[in-house]
């Protein structure tokens, strides 16, 4: 560490806390501290320590409660994702590819049924399905931003438009800030998901008021000459109930998955797989906040589990590659407990989870019309 900060910040640590004990090792100032109400204290020393271009840890040793202080390591610069342009240009890509996917996909429902002009379509189509990822990504800037955290713009994924893939592997942001404490990570993380889900709502329930239902003998043609397949994905319990709220999916009909439809699909998707408590995904923040790193770990290995139950299995190595390089999310206070709120809310959030998964048809209730 430099000389010349280091009275600096010793100043500053003792001025917050009580220190009853100081180490120098050759890369860190360690305090041992006897506050009980540290949490708030020390959130106030990591903000003022990360403007001066240090990280400090807090850590439990030996029954002791130590503040642990470094300089920060040095980053690797990637100049693509620094420049204002990337996030602009792949926004622009993703537009026209779920454009050019939604033309596509409306033009083979017209070839079965009229649901309407192909561009226009495409239009209701584009803003249904990036008006779920943009909020999902604009819930985290704003809780973000709350707890004054820096962020970037959403990156957009580019896809693979027609062809039966997606035309976006949706978005991402990158923190510029570190997360101070459980509660922060919780909150960053529970927001986006929160936000997206209530859009995929609208557009399930919209979806659903517009999807034709196609007679059964004229149906049951379509399907003998291959023009018309079962839908072999699964269905997640709140497009269901979104069907239901106007007598459609019941036994006997079939419902055309229109792109406004297929949107919802794909929003009550990925809303699905960031709430599995696994790796870096949302829902893996949140788990991280109430379990230990090697307890996550067992979360990760479960989630992958259900994936692979669900038939998502690309996924499921996905995120088993992924997670093996880096596992979980490291608040530098992980020593604070969760408020019991939050805690409560995560058991919503599992059975948000439920509600999102694309079940395949034999899991859906019996009762359901």
């Amino acid at each position: 560490m430099e000389e010349h900060s280091q009275e600096e910040i010793i100043s500053l640590v003792n001025s917050i806390f009580d220190v009853s004990d100081f180490v120098k090792t050759e890369f860190s100032l360690e305090f041992k501290i006897e506050d009980f109400e540290f949490k708030s204290k020390f959130e106030e020393l990591a903000k003022k320590l990360e403007n001066m271009r240090y990280v400090s840890k807090l850590e439990k040793i030996d029954g002791g409660l130590y503040v642990i202080i470094q300089k920060f390591p040095p980053r690797k610069q990637r100049r693509w994702l620094s420049s204002s342009w990337v996030p602009r240009i792949l926004f622009a890509v993703v537009i026209s590819f779920v454009m050019i996917d939604g033309y596509f996909r409306t033009s083979g429902t017209n070839s079965i049924v009229e649901i309407g002009d192909p561009l226009e379509m495409a239009g209701v189509y584009t803003l249904s399905l990036l008006g779920i990822l943009g909020v999902h990504e604009l819930g985290h800037i704003i809780a973000a931003r709350a707890h004054g955290l820096k962020t970037s713009w959403p990156y957009f994924i580019p896809g693979i438009p027609v062809f039966g893939f997606l035309p976006t592997f949706g978005a991402f942001i990158q923190s510029k800030g570190l997360t101070i404490n459980r509660e922060i990570l919780f909150d960053v993380a529970i927001a986006g998901p929160i936000a997206g889900l209530v859009i995929a709502v609208i557009v399930s329930i919209y979806g659903a008021y517009t999807a034709p239902i196609l007679d059964p003998e004229f149906a049951s043609g379509l399907f003998e000459e291959s023009i018309l397949t079962e839908w072999s994905f699964g269905e997640p319990l709140l497009m269901t109930a979104s069907l239901a709220m106007f007598g459609k999916g019941g036994e006997g009909q079939e419902v055309i998955m229109t792109p406004i439809m297929f949107a919802a699909w794909v929003g009550f998707l990925i809303t699905f797989l960031n709430l599995l408590p696994a790796w870096q995904l949302d829902g893996g923040h949140m788990a991280r906040t109430l379990l230990n790193p090697k307890l996550h770990r067992y979360a990760t290995f479960g989630s992958i589990a259900i994936l692979v139950l669900l038939n998502y299995v690309f996924m499921a190595i996905l995120i088993l590659i992924l997670s093996s390089r880096n596992p979980s999310a490291n608040p530098l206070d992980d020593v604070s407990p969760l408020s019991r709120n939050r805690k409560l809310a995560y058991i919503g959030i599992i059975g948000l989870a439920i509600l999102c998964a694309p079940l395949p048809s034999d899991f859906l209730p019996s009762f359901l019309p």
